[in-house]
């Protein structure tokens, strides 16, 4: 595993600046993952760790020791991308023993690695195949073994789910889980514009706005104790609600943010009221969007069914203590 440190990293392609000055550790043996809009900088900064990316000023350090000028190959990185990058030509087993044969590996290490590998994501059926005759998460599967067998320090993935769908995307998640449990040894870094990856996966994650760091810390953290207006709207599913003018000036507050399951329906007149105007029934769950006089329509989370129809006037108060009160910067009011 590997400690690693970025020092004031910067990154620029010409005059354009993508990551503005980057301090950040990631602890050795941690899930650690980069989450953000697009265009936030996050692919470029995986980049700039594996080395894919010259780095234009700071530092990059593995273990105390500076890699700002090291090849991919000399920092114990092994890298996962969203495409899957498998020759078609070649079987699974193939696939995934390349890198070891560019080594001049054994074919007995070669053999035993590639077999651990494939046990340890459920695919030691397929080695014989060809990618073609793969599913999408099936082949996923093979690009984080083919990672796997080299042993890295550090692995790297590039936004890995992002072309399965829903159902082989949670699947895939959890093989990622799993695989972080056995792997406990290895540093772990995951890009995703996907919060709810984020909240699943990370130990920790960061949080990138703009080329910058805006909050870093456990999903927990970010979730109860948002630095921002912005990270307190890109964490949580649905987004939290936010409130402003006269919605918010009884609470001494530029902006007021409430998450969906922290507002109750009350029976008489509460502090906002509005007009129903869209339902989501989820099964477990069901979301009602109402008209209170905000920007966007204010989503409450209720468990199971609910008596309620499009038109229907509802009351709502937030729960005390789960308020955020935000400044006119959108920093939070303690």
């Amino acid at each position: 595993m590997a400690n690693i440190q970025l020092n004031n990293l910067r990154k620029s392609f010409g005059s354009f600046e993508v990551i503005k000055g980057i301090d950040l550790e990631i602890r050795k043996g941690e899930f650690m993952v980069f989450v953000g809009p697009s265009g936030c900088g996050k692919s470029t900064l995986l980049r700039l760790v594996a080395g894919l990316e010259d780095i234009s000023a700071g530092e990059l350090l593995f273990d105390g020791t500076l890699v700002n000028s090291f090849a991919p190959s000399r920092r114990g990185i092994a890298m996962v991308f969203q495409s899957y990058a498998l020759y078609p030509h070649m079987t699974v087993f193939e696939n995934m023993a390349f890198g070891l044969k560019l080594e001049k590996s054994s074919k007995e290490k070669i053999r035993e690695r590639v077999t651990k590998a494939a046990d340890m994501l459920q695919i030691g059926g397929y080695l014989e195949r060809l990618p073609k005759q793969l599913s999408g998460g099936q082949r996923q599967r093979v690009a984080i073994g083919r990672a796997i067998v080299r042993d890295p320090k550090v692995f790297l993935f590039d936004e890995p789910l992002s072309n399965l769908d829903a159902a082989l995307r949670v699947a895939t998640r959890i093989e990622i889980a799993k695989l972080h449990a056995a792997m406990h040894n290895v540093t772990m870094i995951y890009v995703t514009h996907d919060q709810v990856e984020a909240m699943t996966l990370a130990d920790r994650i960061c949080v990138l706005k703009d080329g910058y760091v805006e909050q870093v810390g456990t999903p927990m953290e970010l979730y109860d104790k948002p630095a921002s207006k912005f990270v307190a709207g890109f964490i949580g599913s649905p987004k939290m609600n936010f409130m402003t003018g006269a919605l918010s000036e009884s609470f001494g507050a530029h902006t007021v943010g409430v998450r969906p399951e922290h507002l109750l329906i009350t029976a008489d007149k509460s502090i906002w009221q509005g007009k129903l105007v869209h339902i989501e029934n989820l099964g477990s769950d069901t979301f009602l969007y109402l008209d209170i006089g905000a920007e966007e329509a204010v989503a409450v989370r209720l468990a199971g069914e609910n008596r309620y129809r499009p038109g229907d006037t509802v009351h709502v108060a937030p729960m005390e203590d789960k308020i955020h009160r935000f400044d006119a910067a959108d920093k939070p009011i303690f």
